[in-house]
C-alpha cells in the first residue's frame, strides 16, 4: 500500500459519512423544500462512487453486501405501490396523506405518504446508478 493510498483511505472514511449524512438531509427535507427522492439518491450515489474508487472490490462487497440491481425494482415497486394504493380507497392516483406526530423530545414531526414515494426514487436512483457504474468497470452488481 502506498502512502497515498493511506491517506486517499482516511480522508474518505470521513467525506462518505459527511456526504451520506447530508445525502439524508436532502431526502428528508424533500417533501417541504427542493430535494427528495430523486437528489438524494444522487448524492447517496455520489458517497458509494467514493467507496469504489477508495477501497477494492472486495472489501465493499463486505461493507454493502446487496446487489444494487434488485434497488432498482425495489424502489420502483414501493414508489408504484405508494402511487396507485389510493385509487383502490377512493382517491385520485398519487393522492397523499399527511400525518403530524408528538414525540416527546423532538417535539412535533411531519410525516407523509410522499416520504415513501420518494423513497422509492430514492433506491431506484442507487439501484440505476451503481448499476451503471459497476458495469462500466466490469464487476457483477
Amino acid at each position: 500500500m502506498r502512502e497515498n493510498d493511506l491517506l486517499l483511505e482516511n480522508i474518505s472514511k470521513i467525506v462518505i459519512y459527511i456526504i451520506l449524512t447530508f445525502g439524508f438531509y436532502i431526502f428528508f427535507n424533500g417533501h417541504n423544500a427542493p430535494g427528495g427522492g430523486f437528489v438524494g439518491g444522487l448524492v447517496f450515489s455520489s458517497a458509494f462512487i467514493l467507496m469504489f474508487l477508495t477501497f477494492d472490490a472486495k472489501r465493499i462487497k463486505k461493507i454493502l453486501p446487496f446487489q444494487f440491481h434488485r434497488l432498482i425494482t425495489v424502489g420502483s415497486l414501493i414508489s408504484i405501490s405508494v402511487m396507485i394504493i389510493p385509487v383502490f380507497f377512493g382517491h385520485e392516483l398519487l393522492f397523499h396523506e399527511d400525518l403530524y406526530v408528538e414525540l416527546p423530545i423532538i417535539h412535533e414531526i411531519h410525516l407523509s405518504s410522499v416520504t415513501m414515494f420518494e423513497f422509492g426514487i430514492l433506491l431506484t436512483v442507487i439501484g440505476v446508478v451503481m448499476t451503471i457504474l459497476l458495469s462500466i468497470v466490469g464487476e457483477s452488481s
